[in-house]
């Protein structure tokens, strides 16, 4: 379907049509997301029980995370009953009842009782327990997949170039950006510095350009940006296929691409703080102002890849590996 050469001077870009070609989004929703693990937040607090929806806008699929003695799981939020949604808010429980006809399941999923089904044949079965998800745990931060294509241990490969891990990590409000462009150029503009001089007047001035480094693993990539004095202003860990760790001084920002359509992507902003009172300094000192400049200019690229006159690009060596190990991670996925 797609051909990405792996040898960076000889590559071409995706072509356009994989950003405008609606056949092309909906590959993506079971070829890349369903087959990729996807950030879950955080697990802490005393509460056993909390829901979350997996992608919403995209895959839209109830989950829930449940904490008990025999470890953290996570599990369909849908009773196999009638279908009703089991936990609607986070909750401190020792197990599980559906509120419509009070079906009860374990905090690990399985089916424990039902009224009124006495004389139902082959009840229960393995039909009646929750479906049960993999799920990953890396220093309190937690993932979980659909159908992974491979271990979460596969797909994070670089903790010792990006360790989760920062201390004490205080979540801070959250915030949900609408951007009017492909998910992938948005991912594809994370994945370089190369526009950092021409696109981000202020940060370029806190990030020595020349010294941006830029490593690849099998299913991440791992950029780092450093100060004139040779210190780490900024760190950045990309999860293929759209998930975004970013290291600062105060602490760490999680970014989720979220495609909502092939124009359209939602970015939402998870912010966990070591120490606010760092939060002025490095490449995280102005996170909305370095945001909104991007959704400025991978607009305009959503503009220019629906021209007739343009069908792919070429790769700078040096400055673009990540967005060259981004496509080729694209192009396998769609390929399978």
């Amino acid at each position: 379907m797609f051909e990405i050469d792996p040898d960076i001077r000889k590559a071409r870009t995706m072509p356009s049509e994989f950003y405008t070609d609606p056949a092309f989004f909906d590959l993506s929703k079971t070829a890349i997301f369903e087959r990729s693990w996807q950030f879950a937040g955080r697990a802490g607090g005393e509460q056993s029980l909390w829901p979350f929806t997996l992608l919403p806008g995209l895959l839209d699929e109830p989950l829930l995370i449940a904490r008990s003695g025999s470890g953290i799981r996570c599990m369909s939020n849908v009773c196999t009953h009638r279908g009703k949604i089991l936990v609607e808010r986070a909750c401190d429980a020792c197990l599980i009842r559906c509120s419509y006809h009070g079906r009860r399941f374990s905090l690990e999923g399985k089916f424990l009782s039902m009224p009124e089904f006495e004389g139902v044949e082959e009840f229960p079965s393995v039909d009646d327990d929750l479906a049960s998800l993999p799920i990953a745990d890396v220093d309190g931060f937690l993932f979980v997949s659909l159908d992974p294509m491979d271990a979460f241990d596969r797909f994070i490969e670089a903790p010792q170039a990006a360790p989760l891990h920062q201390g004490e990590l205080s979540f801070a409000p959250s915030r949900t950006y609408e951007v009017n462009a492909h998910w992938a150029l948005y991912c594809e503009n994370y994945l370089e510095g190369f526009h950092i001089p021409y696109v981000h007047k202020s940060l370029n001035e806190i990030v020595d350009y020349g010294t941006y480094t830029t490593e690849t693993f099998r299913f991440s990539s791992v950029q780092t940006g450093y100060d004139e004095a040779g210190n780490v202003a900024g760190r950045y860990l990309f999860l293929f296929p759209n998930t975004m760790f970013n290291f600062y001084p105060w602490g760490i920002s999680v970014n989720v691409v979220r495609p909502l359509a092939p124009d359209k992507s939602a970015v939402d902003y998870f912010t966990y703080v070591s120490d606010e009172s760092l939060i002025t300094e490095g490449a995280g000192a102005d996170l909305h102002h370095v945001e909104l400049e991007d959704e400025e200019v991978v607009e305009s690229v959503q503009c220019g890849v629906r021209s007739r006159f343009y069908s792919h690009g070429r790769y700078s060596p040096t400055r673009e590996q990540g967005t060259h190990h981004f496509h080729r991670l694209i192009a396998e996925f769609l390929n399978r």
